[in-house]
């Protein structure tokens, strides 16, 4: 069973979460862009593409666009509650800011990403709600893109700032499922 990792320690699963002392702010990974932004570009881009190129709507039937609504709000959900783990912990969810806890509780033990898996599901909710082939398009390109901008870089630090138990950690869980 995973558990939340504090500054190269183990700590067990149900503690509290801890008062830390804040570490220096200027040793953060280097991601610039908010990634919900990301994933809002390429929403309104598949919407765009939709009006420019005149793409149909998806051939589903009305019954399925709920399923699509179902989907955003489980996708709500999940950030909702991988927010609150964060501010459980004394940690900033924006990705440029120090990290003092590895948080394994909750969705963290399913994926080490719940917050941008959530927002994958929030985009391809919508793109069955709205009944967009623009919006669906561009679903793997926001997932490439938070892939490889964000988390690479998230995971570099954490690696550095961690060390063995972020190891750990990632061989038991994986990055997105």
């Amino acid at each position: 069973m995973p558990e939340p990792v504090r500054g190269g320690t183990v700590a067990a699963m149900y503690d509290e979460p801890p008062q830390l002392p804040r570490i220096d702010a200027s040793i953060a990974p280097s991601v610039g862009f908010p990634p919900p932004l990301v994933f809002l570009g390429f929403i309104l881009l598949g919407l765009l593409t939709d009006r420019l190129l005149g793409l149909p709507v998806m051939p589903i039937s009305r019954d399925l666009t709920w399923a699509g609504f179902a989907l955003m709000m489980a996708g709500i959900m999940v950030l909702i509650v991988s927010l609150g783990l964060f501010r459980a912990y004394g940690e900033n969810p924006e990705p440029w800011t120090p990290s003092q806890a590895i948080i394994a509780r909750g969705p963290y033990r399913h994926s080490r990403n719940p917050m941008y898996l959530a927002m994958v599901i929030i985009h391809i909710g919508y793109a069955i709600w709205d009944a967009s082939m623009g919006v669906l398009l561009f679903v793997p390109f926001a997932f490439i893109a938070i892939d490889r901008a964000v988390i690479a870089k998230e995971e570099k630090y954490l690696a550095t700032r961690f060390g063995k138990p972020y190891e750990d950690y990632c061989r038991r869980v994986r990055r997105w499922l």
